[in-house]
């Protein structure tokens, strides 16, 4: 019995260890399915990290600005320029003095005398090296320029060009690229003493720091302490933005651990050296070492010295908290604090260290090199530019574009509109006067100076490229010109009618009367004295005789483009052009006929120094010299006993100005055109709103012009008559060949074949008295016609 129940105990027991469940492990296979996808997700997230870090690594790092420079100044024995002008030019290139001339970019004057390291450059005809000069000044200007080393004098020589400008892409950052072995060996070591000692030790991140700057953040309760390495500050730099918060943080580390998976140390220092915000200058943030030496030194990176270089590195913790402009006190105890950190890494010794920190900042005046001193000028050069450069390549690339800016004309250019419209105010009771000026040199048609306004604004309305405006009587040389064209029937000495003339409008219009500007007729007068008086009823007559067409005809050789009305009234300048499209009229005349481009660019080279484009100068005669000559020798008449008669006061006579004024209805423009041997400008005077101003051309735009033109030019003007032409002795009076007997006469040029044949008697004749009841009509379609 009891057998059988320690049997059925057994199956019992048996039965029970059959049906036992076994552990279940869904949580541990969850668990297992998590990691497997989170570790998926991550590194699905790291190759997508690491494609776009090589991406931008290894394509175009960098969106370099365009730099945009003026004409460089040649400094040769005889230049008149003075020591102050001098000196302020090396302020302009931003040199700084320095009496031990250790870097380039440095100066040290002695009275009148310079000593002068200037900087190696590239230019687009040929690289100059850096050079040690002496520049000596008398009272008219240089004397002489010694070459300190070798002790012999320079013939001539250019100094490195002014930055007036650049071209930003949307992000408007700029920096100077450099490569590692270009940066100074106190640079590396100071960056790693003091933002990142392990650097070459570490793999992107730093444990240690991370840890500490948790434990900084966790007792402050917000984010208050960074532990980056260099790497992270690249990665912070390069691709993230600048927010505090955990995520960033976070991504910061994982692109960190790929970029120093991807590429070695060196290749990420290098990147870093050109990446690093180091400051502000205006609009534009400074990148980059190469950059910030320049912006805060004025000389190149591998120019400063062990104080200067420290001075960058303290900037690095906080461009803006140690600014040394701004808070030289605090980026002074910076700096030092650098120079200890180097001195207890050994890399540098305890003297190097007492004496640099015994150094003061150094900085230099912050001049804005970025911004765009002359920002009308810049407006020029970007829309020629933008004809054979796209906008990404003219902003992106790092293109040097040399102009034909002179920043000395440019400078006085700018006081004399100021002072001269102040003046013009005052005197004149004129009010709210602007003005546009272009200034180019006569013998290529380069603009050497341009206003586009009285202010020199960086934005707005460009009135020298944009203003259409009435020219009033600056078209009457055209009119002559295209008249001479035709010298069987016109020449100088023609005799014109200035007398009454209606030209009947066929389209239903009024009939036109044109007048004279002081309302009197003058009978018959030679053709010279009809353009130099400004005669207007001789000019419609002369204009209706060869008709309007030749004349738009004329507009067109010399190289305007505007579509123009071929009405009766442009005769008077009842034709709207901007200043620049006046400067291309008259800078043909001022090129014998020929009309060179008005360009504002020399060339164009790369970031490598490659020649891209350069702007030859063209010849082309459009023009008929003879006319011309004929033409510019009746304008320097204009200038003795004309309208322009005022500049003589402070020319001397024999300086052969040539020029014209323009005076339009109810004189709401006031314009002057005209040339010296080595300028021609051009001057508008009027208001934005169209209101009368009440001056002529002669009493506003020409008192600018003389104001400008008696600071710039050195040259009197020399007409070379063309081999077509002969000088003829000619009674003034009667028009015919002076007689010998008689005396007197006076030369006028004449194209060959055209000059008078018959002799005058001796004697002057009384001046014919004007008919005031004669009367010619024209019969002509007129559409909107306003006389002037």
């Amino acid at each position: 019995m009891a057998d059988n129940k320690k049997k059925l105990s057994s199956r019992y027991n048996k039965t029970k260890k059959i049906i036992k469940k076994k552990p279940s492990h869904w949580f541990r296979n969850i668990f297992l399915l998590l990691l497997v996808g989170c570790g998926f997700i991550l590194l699905s997230y790291l190759k997508y990290l690491d494609y776009n870090l090589r991406e931008q690594f290894e394509g175009k790092r960098w969106a370099i600005p365009a730099r945009v420079y003026a004409t460089p100044m040649e400094l040769y024995a005889g230049h008149n320029l003075s020591a102050d002008k001098f000196e302020e030019l090396l302020g302009m290139l931003h040199y700084r003095k320095d009496t031990q001339l250790v870097a380039d970019g440095t100066y040290a004057r002695t009275g009148t005398n310079f000593k002068v390291k200037t900087r190696k450059f590239t230019f687009p005809d040929q690289q100059q090296p850096s050079l040690l000069m002496q520049v000596s000044f008398g009272a008219a200007g240089i004397t002489a320029i010694t070459d300190v080393n070798k002790n012999n004098g320079i013939p001539l020589i250019r100094m490195d060009p002014v930055q007036i400008g650049s071209f930003y892409p949307k992000i408007k950052e700029d920096r100077i690229l450099i490569k590692l072995d270009e940066a100074p060996d106190y640079l590396i070591k100071g960056l790693l003493a003091s933002e990142d000692r392990d650097f070459y030790h570490h793999f992107g991140v730093s444990p240690r720091g991370i840890l500490r700057a948790l434990l900084a953040n966790y007792r402050a309760g917000v984010m208050v302490q960074g532990a980056s390495t260099i790497t992270q500050q690249l990665i912070k730099n390069f691709y993230l933005s600048s927010e505090r918060s955990l995520e960033r943080k976070v991504k910061e580390a994982l692109m960190a651990l790929v970029l120093e998976y991807r590429y070695s140390k060196n290749e990420i220092l290098e990147a870093y050296l050109n990446e690093i915000y180091l400051g502000q200058d205006g609009g534009s943030a400074v990148h980059g070492f190469g950059l910030a030496s320049e912006f805060y030194f004025g000389s190149a990176l591998k120019d400063l010295s062990l104080d200067q270089v420290a001075l960058l590195v303290a900037v690095v913790r906080g461009p803006s908290t140690y600014d040394p402009r701004h808070f030289p006190d605090r980026a002074l105890q910076r700096r030092n604090l650098v120079l200890d950190e180097m001195e207890k890494e050994a890399y540098i010794t305890h003297p190097q260290a007492v004496a640099a920190i015994a150094k003061p900042l150094g900085v230099i005046p912050n001049a804005h090199r970025s911004n765009n001193i002359y920002p009308g000028f810049l407006e020029l050069v970007r829309r020629q530019l933008t004809k054979e450069y796209h906008e990404d390549d003219l902003t992106s690339e790092g293109l040097k574009i040399f102009t034909t800016l002179d920043t000395q004309i440019q400078e006085t250019l700018e006081k004399s509109v100021t002072q001269k419209l102040r003046q013009l105010e005052k005197t004149t009771g004129a009010k709210k006067l602007e003005s546009a000026v272009v200034v180019t040199r006569r013998d290529s048609g380069e603009i050497a100076a341009m206003t586009s306004g009285r202010q020199n604004l960086p934005a707005g309305f460009n009135r020298a490229l944009d203003a259409v405006r009435p020219i009033g009587s600056l078209i009457k040389p055209v009119v002559y010109l295209t008249a001479l064209e035709y010298p069987d029937k016109y020449s100088i000495t023609t005799p014109l009618s200035d007398r009454a003339i209606v030209v009947e409008s066929k389209d239903g219009g009024p009939d036109w009367s044109p007048k004279n500007y002081d309302h009197k007729e003058h009978g018959t007068v030679p053709l010279h004295k009809a353009l130099a008086k400004s005669y207007n009823l001789a000019a419609v007559r002369v204009g209706m005789d060869i008709g309007v067409a030749r004349v738009v005809k004329t507009l067109r050789s010399i190289g305007i483009t505007r579509e123009i009305e071929m009405s009766p009234s442009l005769l008077l300048g009842a034709v709207s052009l901007t200043p620049m499209e006046v400067t291309q009229i008259y800078q043909t005349l001022a090129s014998d006929g020929i009309p060179p481009p008005i360009s504002a660019i020399r060339a164009v080279i790369s970031s490598e120094g490659k020649q891209l484009q350069s702007y030859p100068f063209v010849v082309k005669q459009t023009v008929e010299p003879a006319a011309t000559f004929i033409t510019n020798t009746i304008l320097q008449e204009v200038m003795l006993e004309g309208t322009g008669h005022s500049a003589y006061k402070t020319f001397p006579k024999d300086y052969g100005l040539v020029g014209k004024t323009g005076t339009t209805n109810d004189a709401k423009d006031s314009w002057f055109a005209g040339y010296t041997g080595d300028y021609l400008s051009v001057i508008w005077v009027g208001r934005d709103d169209n209101k009368p101003i009440g001056l002529t051309g002669g009493e506003g735009a020409l008192q600018v012009w003389i104001s400008l033109m008696k600071q710039i030019s050195t040259q009197p003007v020399v007409l070379l008559p063309p081999d077509n032409i002969n000088m003829v002795r000619v009674d003034p009076y009667s028009g015919l060949l002076a007689n010998k007997a008689c005396g007197g006469g006076k030369l006028y040029p004449y194209v060959e074949g055209s000059e008078p044949k018959v002799y005058s008697s001796c004697g002057r004749p009384a001046e014919e008295e004007p008919d005031q009841s004669e009367e010619e009509t024209f019969a002509i379609p007129l559409p909107n016609l306003f006389p002037e």
